[in-house]
């Protein structure tokens, strides 16, 4: 499944229209028909009775008024609001405000605040459905309309009133998710065919609730023809990329990584990489440290290989053993650096030098983005695959921008790294985004507050690594180990509790979630 912007989702109407020959008024009906089963679905009548649909001038307000019709007709006491004089209704809208007014439906109109007010103090609604604004809202929500919204929010907390948006709560963008001004905090959103960036990304998913994808008449074909490359990372999506094991096969069919890690005060690091690297299914794990963590590191997790260099002071791996590194780098599928690694200019040079005469594919986590952030175009000349696995923060450095910044378009600051290095960029957090310099792009369907905990994006980088040793293609590889994690989460939530698991739960949890990928292949 693709997730678009309010001007890719547009762009796919106006095809589906004017190419295919597709009616906007079909579209407008199932769209409509749509939003009103689920409001049945979850809000069934015998608790749920009374129903206000707030219908601003544009197509949403006409897709409220298709699925008031509908919920009329279920049974529910139903009364439609404008917020707009007639006239300025057109199109499509238009054709559903005539059938609403030949119905004979309940319809009152709003052009003052105060008007409203008095509306929905008198009528009392179990659920207001707010059609308002659709997915082309670009601006801040000012005046009138703003009024309007924190009346209808206020209502859901004063009076536990169910709010349900209509393809995206009105005030969310939905291209970033940020608020302009302010914004419907709906129960329930019912959007149209694809999933919207503003419903993933906070702060617009706290306005969004349960969300729920109904089909309109897209061909499939068309949506993956015409559609972004960015992709939902959902089940449906793994199962569709994860390849079983079959046939002969032994542990050096599927790669070896490497994973340079760890110092002193900073040992677990590299150990969980590497037990992340091992639960995601890599043939061979050499975790190579200092020589008094190598002691350590072999009677901790017994199915790791181990290197031991030189250490400085600091307890890091000494810049001495440069060529050390360089040597058992050799044959190996893929460097996994960064993990507890260091920050002392000494390992800064290590970290350089070695980047710049390495030639296998590299996971750079951790104290390596750090490292890198000094020079992040240093990377772009790196010939093989590379993958930067940055949280908020290491954008922010990486970047040179604000944190603020980096949260209000996450989209888009991922894109900008992964040009600025030519790398696949993570940017981890609710809905990690995964951006390949190609422009393909990936989003989590998973957002799991337990996994907010030190830890996890070291077991996510050793993941990463033993797909990119199993020979899938970095980008998929990439994906594959953001959704396995967070799905790892995830289960852990809902068998363990809601947080307080480990990144080492995670790590283990990881072979179950994979048999549900396996689960239903031939």
């Amino acid at each position: 499944m693709k997730v678009v912007t309010g001007f890719e989702m547009q762009e796919l109407d106006n095809f589906i229209i004017h190419s295919l020959g597709i009616p906007a008024e079909v579209l407008m009906e199932r769209a409509g028909l749509g939003v009103a089963e689920n409001v049945s679905k979850y809000y069934p009548l015998e608790r749920y009775k009374k129903v206000l649909v707030v219908c601003g001038p544009g197509n949403n307000g006409g897709d409220g008024m298709v699925c008031a019709r509908y919920l009329w007709d279920k049974g529910y006491e139903v009364k439609v609001i404008l917020l707009a004089k007639e006239e300025r209704y057109k199109g499509e809208a238009l054709i559903n405000l005539k059938i609403i007014k030949n119905m004979d439906l309940s319809l009152e109109k709003a052009e003052e605040i105060s008007q409203f007010k008095n509306l929905l103090q008198s009528y009392s609604p179990d659920i207001v459905i707010d059609a308002i604004f659709g997915t082309g809202l670009k601006r801040n929500v000012e005046g009138f309309f703003k009024d309007i919204i924190e009346e209808i929010n206020e209502s859901k907390f004063k009076k536990a009133v169910k709010l349900v948006a209509v393809d995206i709560s009105s005030g969310v963008c939905a291209n970033t998710g940020q608020i302009l001004g302010t914004a419907v905090k709906a129960d329930l959103t019912v959007t149209f065919e694809l999933p919207k960036i503003g419903h993933l990304f906070y702060p617009g998913k706290e306005c969004t609730g349960v969300l729920e994808i109904v089909p309109i008449g897209f061909p499939k074909k068309v949506v993956e023809e015409r559609g972004p490359e960015r992709e939902y990372l959902d089940l449906k999506w793994a199962k569709k990329v994860f390849k079983p094991r079959k046939g002969y096969t032994h542990k050096g069919t599927f790669g070896h990584v490497l994973v340079l890690a760890g110092s002193r005060g900073k040992s677990g690091a590299g150990v969980l990489s590497a037990l992340g690297a091992l639960r995601g299914g890599a043939g061979l794990v050499t975790l190579a440290s200092t020589k008094k963590l190598q002691k350590i590191y072999c009677s901790m997790v017994p199915e790791i290989l181990t290197a031991g260099f030189e250490e400085n002071e600091y307890g890091e791996i000494s810049y001495k053993s440069l060529a050390e590194v360089l040597e058992i780098a050799k044959g190996k599928s893929v460097l996994v650096i960064g993990p507890g690694l260091g920050l002392s200019e000494e390992v800064k040079k290590l970290f350089f030098d070695l980047i710049s005469q390495l030639d296998i594919p590299l996971v750079v986590d951790a104290d390596a983005l750090t490292l890198l952030s000094e020079n992040p175009e240093a990377l772009k000349a790196y010939k093989a695959p590379k993958v930067l696995t940055p949280h908020p923060g290491e954008a922010v450095r990486l970047l040179k921008i604000s944190k603020e910044e980096v949260m209000k378009n996450r989209l888009e600051c991922s894109k900008k790294l992964s040009e600025m290095t030519n790398s696949i960029v993570v940017l981890k957090g609710p809905h990690s985004v995964v951006y390949s310099s190609d422009g393909r792009c990936g989003i989590s369907s998973i957002d799991e507050p337990g996994l907010s905990q030190g830890g996890q994006g070291d077991v996510l980088s050793g993941l990463i690594g033993a797909f990119i040793a199993q020979k899938y293609e970095p980008f998929v590889a990439t994906c594959l180990a953001v959704y396995l994690h967070g799905e790892a989460g995830k289960y852990l939530s809902k068998n363990k509790g809601p947080f307080g698991y480990t990144a080492t739960d995670v790590a283990v949890t990881i072979p179950t979630v994979l048999r549900e990928l396996k689960n239903d292949r031939p």
